[in-house]
């Protein structure tokens, strides 16, 4: 063979948990899934996993995990969250690189990636060293193995990175054609000039390097990955197909046909762009003039010819080189818009950057034997902090650190880890400064200050930090400039140990508790609590020990707690005193509450616990938005009740008024919408779904004209459909099909009645956690139900008849599992997916 394809996906998110919680909070414009990382994780990683190969039919003939059949990346900080948030898709993950390990000659798919997403060019050679080890140690951390490629942020790229690339033992990185400024043949002493993107993209090149080492580069076909990212040509996976192999040249010779695009093009930038993906990958492995290969094995077989020389300071995603990331150059413009805000951005940051340097050089010495390789470490700490701690305070500290020292230590590598990610790319990607990306990186830095500040307090670098952010001018008027920014959407989210106390306090009036709670990245313990309710009041005094599982900072506080109901919550925190004055807080507090004199409650914790004040806006975000559902169930319930009595009342007229083809008034239109959404969605979440009501409802609503919440919707019924297919498949996976009971039918019809709804809504829903069920019950019974049923076993016979039907509601190619009269000659076998 000498023809090969490979298909790179690059899969990234921007990092989005909160710095100091170390935890990703809700994100409201995901709706309806709790962030970004879960929405699109639903749209395309766990979608890429379980990839659905259609028949002629329409059917599921086959389920392919894409990844396995690739070659691509995942961001460290995205692969980190899924193994928290997304523990299937990440396994899924894991097997496809070594199930391509088996496929192609040893060498797996997944490349490593640049940990914090920095683009390398713009930043200090000592932060790429450590961004390039850190990477190291998070790739071997969950794959197990060290990584042959590095995947570059953006493909930003200049000599100094490649040659450090090559110093780590990285035989290999990818980029677009437009980064290749001249190549020739190793034998030949002239250079061809191809700085016009006209670089001969089908083999590997070898980039020789100042230090003497050389790292060989594959240019990807810029038009193909141009046609997947944004021409559609996941429209088809034959047009796919068609295409890839067209960029083959006329000539003998090893050839590779290889493009690289965003992963997320493959099901959430093009809906079903996965299932494009994975028939085309199949078509390909059936095809005896081309094979599958990934950058590793077609390395190891084709080496270099040629030589290449790259366009230094370049990248995929900047016509510029690497302005985008550091000057307003028009990229990502829009009208009226200026990213002028770039430039005084990164200068900022570079001047935090240096300082935070001086403090860690000079905080550090005196407790680690050469701080910056202790920092080039660390990452093993970040990555298991209970399981590698003791080892790296063996192998970095000079001597054994007390608790005090120890704490110290941790800050100034936090600092440290939060000044890299500071640099994270997609905070000068888009038009705007005050976006989600920037306003991420700014949390950063605010983090990576404060623990400067608890480690040398009287350096105010935030003043001097947002003295030149000032210099960053926004395009949203009520920002005016970074300064803006800064107050109203970073300051605010700073978070300190009182803070977590609060947050404790007030939300451990609407949630039982235990006496030690994690919180984020901290852990909470109660040393002491009291609690009293008058009606609706209830008031909360205790004493807790706050510490913080990342840097081993703790402080215990007293607090006293108010709720009046709904969002009335006002509290107290100050740090623990003598017993007598806790006793007495305590006995002031408790003597105003018993006498329903609430304002005298409020005025004692105003004096007792001078400071900051916290109120319900003071909780984290996830928990704020508990209690306020909590808060608001009552209201909401009340709103709903009065809605619907007003619907039924007013229905007949309402139906008049449709039939007569008259527009209904707004307010009874509105009454509409609120009811039927309403009881649509308490529907689809049931765990029996009644067909026939959810019939009426959707009748109802297109007879008004309602405006269905079809997103939100959606995401009851596919939730509905998982927990469906969770509780069935504990059932019927591990069944033995020996007999055929009731409870057996009743199972079946509850999936029927379900795929029935399902087919009923206007809108998409996804069944794959019942496909996927039946797929496995499927490989694992089939061929014993087939030879069962041939020799005229009535259970076998009957089963394969219910598993027919049920393939056919669920559009899964194995519908003549056998017919009523026990016949399973033409039983159709589901292929192996591996």
């Amino acid at each position: 063979m000498t023809r090969y394809v490979c298909v790179h996906g690059h899969f990234y998110q921007p990092p989005r948990e909160n710095p100091w919680l170390e935890m990703v909070e809700r994100q409201e414009a995901a709706y309806p899934f709790h962030d970004w990382n879960e929405r699109i994780t639903d749209e395309c990683y766990a979608p890429n996993a379980r990839a659905r190969v259609l028949d002629e039919h329409g059917r599921i003939s086959w389920l392919l995990n894409n990844y396995a059949h690739i070659s691509f990346n995942i961001g460290p900080t995205l692969l980190g969250w899924m193994h928290d948030a997304a523990p299937d898709t990440y396994e899924a993950v894991l097997a496809a690189d070594r199930e391509s390990a088996e496929r192609f000659g040893g060498h797996g798919s997944a490349m490593a990636q640049i940990h914090s997403h920095t683009i390398m060019p713009l930043a200090s050679e000592r932060d790429r060293r450590t961004e390039i080890r850190w990477a190291l140690a998070d790739f071997r951390h969950h794959f197990g193995r060290d990584p042959e490629g590095m995947w570059l942020p953006e493909t930003a790229v200049d000599v100094t990175t490649l040659d450090l690339l090559a110093e780590h033992g990285l035989r290999f990185t990818v980029l677009s054609p437009y980064q290749a400024a001249r190549v020739r043949h190793e034998d030949e002493r002239s250079w061809h000039d191809v700085a016009d993107g006209s670089v001969d993209p089908r083999m590997p090149y070898r980039v020789r390097l100042p230090s003497g080492r050389s790292i060989a580069v594959f240019f990807y076909d810029g038009a193909i990955a141009r046609g997947v990212a944004f021409e559609g040509l996941l429209d088809s996976a034959d047009r796919f197909v068609d295409r890839l192999v067209s960029g083959f040249a006329d000539h003998d010779g090893p050839q590779l046909v290889n493009i690289a695009t965003d992963g997320e093009s493959y099901g959430h930038h093009h809906r079903h762009g996965e299932m494009a993906l994975a028939a085309a990958l199949r078509d390909l492995e059936t095809r005896d003039d081309v094979a599958l290969t990934n950058y590793a094995q077609y390395l190891a077989m084709h080496p270099p010819t040629h030589e290449a020389e790259i366009v230094e300071a370049s990248s995929w995603s900047c016509a510029h080189g690497v302005e985008r990331w550091r000057s307003d150059c028009g990229c990502a413009a829009e009208a009226g818009g200026h990213q002028a805000w770039r430039t005084p951005l990164r200068d900022a940051l570079d001047w935090l950057r240096d300082r935070l340097a001086v403090r860690f050089e000079g905080e550090a010495a005196g407790l680690l034997h050469d701080p910056w390789a202790a920092r080039d470490d660390y990452h093993h700490v970040v990555l298991d902090r209970g399981g590698h701690l003791a080892g790296f305070l063996a192998s970095h500290a000079r001597h054994d650190l007390d608790e005090d020292e120890l704490t110290h230590t941790l800050r100034l590598l936090e600092m440290q880890r939060h000044a890299l990610l500071m640099y994270t790319s997609c905070g000068w990607f888009f038009e705007e400064l005050s976006r989600l990306e920037p306003v991420q990186i700014l949390r950063y830095a605010a983090r990576a200050i404060q623990l400067a500040q608890l480690c040398a307090p009287g350096d105010d670098l935030e003043t001097g930090f947002v003295t030149r952010l000032a210099a960053a001018a926004s395009n949203v008027t009520r920002y005016g400039d970074g300064r803006g920014v800064w107050t109203q959407l970073v300051a605010p989210e700073v978070i300190d140990l009182s803070q977590v106390a609060a947050h404790f306090a007030i939300s451990s009036l609407t949630w039982t508790y235990g006496s030690t709670e994690r919180i984020g990245a901290y852990e909470v313990v109660r040393d002491d609590l009291h609690e009293h309710e008058a009606g609706r009041a209830r008031l909360a005094t205790g004493r807790l020990t706050v510490r913080s599982t990342v840097t081993n900072s703790r402080t215990q506080v007293e607090f006293g707690v108010l709720h009046l109901g709904d969002h009335n919550f006002t509290c107290g925190v100050r740090r623990c005193g003598a017993d007598e004055d806790y006793l007495g807080m305590r006995r002031a507090l408790e003597h105003a509450f018993e006498t329903a004199d609430f304002l005298e409650v409020m005025r004692t914790i105003d004096a007792r616990f001078t400071g900051d004040g916290y109120s319900l806006r003071s909780l984290f975000r996830d928990e704020q938005r508990r209690i306020l559902k909590a808060v608001l169930a009552g209201s909401l319930e009340e709103t709903e009740t009065t809605y619907r009595a007003i619907y039924r009342s007013r229905a007949a007229l309402m139906r008049y008024l449709a039939d007569l083809e008259v527009g209904l008034p707004r307010a009874l239109h509105r009454t509409a919408e609120v009811v039927l959404n309403a009881d649509l969605d308490a529907l689809l979440g049931a765990a029996e779904v009644e067909h026939e009501r959810v019939r009426r409802l959707l009748a109802e609503a297109e007879r008004f004209d309602v405006d269905l919440d079809d997103e939100g919707l959606a995401h009851t019924l596919n939730a509905t459909v998982a927990a469906t297919a969770d509780d069935v498949a504990t059932r019927l996976e591990h069944e033995p099909f020996t007999a055929f009971e009731p409870r057996h039918a009743a199972t079946l019809q509850r999936i029927h009645e379900l795929v029935e709804v399902v087919q009923l809504v206007p809108f998409d829903v996804d069944l794959a956690p019942a496909q996927d069920l039946l797929w496995r019950v499927l490989q694992r019974h089939q061929t014993s139900l087939r030879q069962r049923a041939e020799e005229q076993d009535a259970i076998a016979q009957r089963w394969a008849r219910e598993l027919a039907t049920l393939a056919d509601a669920l559009g899964v190619a194995a519908s003549d599992l056998g017919d009523h009269h026990g016949r399973s000659d033409t039983m159709a076998v589901v292929p192996d997916p591996a």
